[in-house]
């Protein structure tokens, strides 16, 4: 808070020091609110930071909790897949629910793009048999006209490509001399062309190919699938092929996704370690410092802590402790995942092990998650809510003693230059004394 100077020029007194001190004392009691509001906000902030690593535990126990929570419905990570080839020339990814599976098959063909080339007089001869040229990609009936209007080698390049019609054009050296090169601007049987007429007759360079695998023989119960690009879908069901080789006898499996189910697990253990690390620090208190966590003493958060470790030391009713799949507490208070012990639970018990996980360890830590975090019944939610009606409580106090400190600094400015102004009007009186005094003297002499 400012302070004017009204420094007595009579009195010599440091009133504007004088004034601060004064005003130091008035303040005390918003000082007072003040670090109550700042104490409020620490608050606020550790209960967002606490709810912020809840949240993410929710989410990623989620992902394990099955389709009753899981924010992918029908998809959770338990319907994972993984594809494997036995080629290095051929990529499979599966898509969640694909079925398990083996299917063999050969690469008989990869796509390719159609492309034609014109023999080229010179740099200047006309290349077009008069003005136009009729464009028919894959059969198209009516050919496309594409106009040239200027009837040589760049110029019939230029006019194709500024008709963006998905075919472009290059004026090539060569050593068998300039031609003009056509080539279509995507793979695959559906973008071959034909352009015609040039003054001579274009040749084919690249036939236009879909890349395609047969599997067994076509005319005896096999079938071939093919693609305009080089990437095949739904064969088998829910896979996605990628080809770049011709080849044959191609082996793909489909099987659960235990090692990427592993990594959730793992994803769902350090989030739960998060948040109880986050909620120890709130609410710790060092008895050394004798200085307590922002949180210390709340009852509430510490119950949250409480019931993560519960849930999971309690394993669940009819199946027994989380070690069987891999998930247990140290000596610390936090959660350990052994993979390995996972990965040969899944793989003896696939349904149990995600039974166990799933409607058990995951769905409570989603409950305890959710409870807290919810945006409208979380019971965190409602605690910053309460310190930010608070916060706004304190504030308006604040601000109302700004009204009552500017106006008691006032009433000590007038005062103090009141104290001026007499005191000046009695040194004047003074000086009239004096000199009436000194008259008197000087007359009785």
């Amino acid at each position: 808070m400012s302070i004017t100077s009204v420094d007595g020029l009579i009195s010599g007194l440091n009133t504007t020091d004088i004034i601060t001190k004064l005003m130091q004392v008035e303040a005390q009691p918003q000082t007072a609110l003040k670090t109550k509001l700042a104490n409020q906000q620490n608050v606020i902030t550790a209960y967002q930071s606490v709810n912020s690593k809840l949240a993410a535990l929710q989410t990623a126990a989620e992902a394990l909790a099955g389709s009753t929570y899981s924010t992918l419905t029908g998809s959770s990570a338990w319907q994972a897949m993984a594809a494997t080839s036995s080629s290095d020339t051929v990529a499979a990814t599966a898509s969640a629910g694909a079925p398990v599976g083996q299917l063999t098959f050969d690469v008989t063909s990869l796509a390719r793009t159609h492309v034609l080339t014109v023999a080229l007089d010179d740099d200047t001869s006309p290349v077009v048999n008069g003005d136009t040229l009729q464009l028919s990609v894959n059969g198209a009936v009516p050919p496309v006209p594409i106009v040239v209007n200027d009837n040589n080698p760049q110029g019939t390049a230029d006019a194709i490509n500024a008709a963006n019609l998905g075919i472009r054009a290059a004026v090539i050296t060569t050593n068998q001399g300039r031609v003009l090169q056509l080539s279509a601007t995507q793979t695959g049987l559906e973008h071959q062309f034909t352009i015609d007429n040039f003054l001579n007759a274009p040749a084919i360079l690249s036939q236009a190919k879909d890349a395609t695998i047969t599997v067994g023989d076509p005319n005896a119960g096999g079938y071939t699938v093919s693609s305009p690009t080089n990437t095949l879908t739904g064969v088998p069901p829910g896979v996605t092929l990628t080809v770049s080789k011709e080849q044959l006898g191609v082996t793909v499996s489909v099987d659960s996704d235990a090692a990427g189910i592993a990594d959730n697990m793992q994803k769902m253990v350090d989030a739960a370690n998060a948040a109880l690390t986050e909620i120890r620090t709130k609410t710790a208190y060092d008895t050394a410092a004798k200085h307590g966590g922002v949180l210390s003493g709340n009852l509430g958060v510490q119950q949250l802590q409480q019931r993560v470790l519960s849930a999971v030391s309690n394993g669940l009713s009819g199946y027994g402790g989380f070690n069987k799949v891999g998930i247990q507490l140290d000596s610390n208070g936090a959660l350990t995942f052994n993979k390995d012990t996972f990965l040969a639970a899944y793989k003896a018990d696939p349904d149990g092990t995600k039974t166990a996980v799933s409607t058990g360890l995951a769905t409570s830590l989603v409950d305890i998650a959710k409870s807290a975090t919810d945006s409208v019944s979380g019971t965190i939610t409602q605690a910053i809510q309460g310190s930010n009606d608070r916060v706004r409580a304190l504030n308006s106090e604040i601000a109302d003693w700004d009204v009552r400190l500017a106006a008691r600094q006032t009433a000590l400015q007038r005062q103090y230059s009141g104290l001026e102004v007499a005191l000046g009007k009695l040194k004047d009186q003074s000086t009239w004394l004096a000199g009436q005094v000194a008259n008197l003297s000087s007359s009785s002499g």
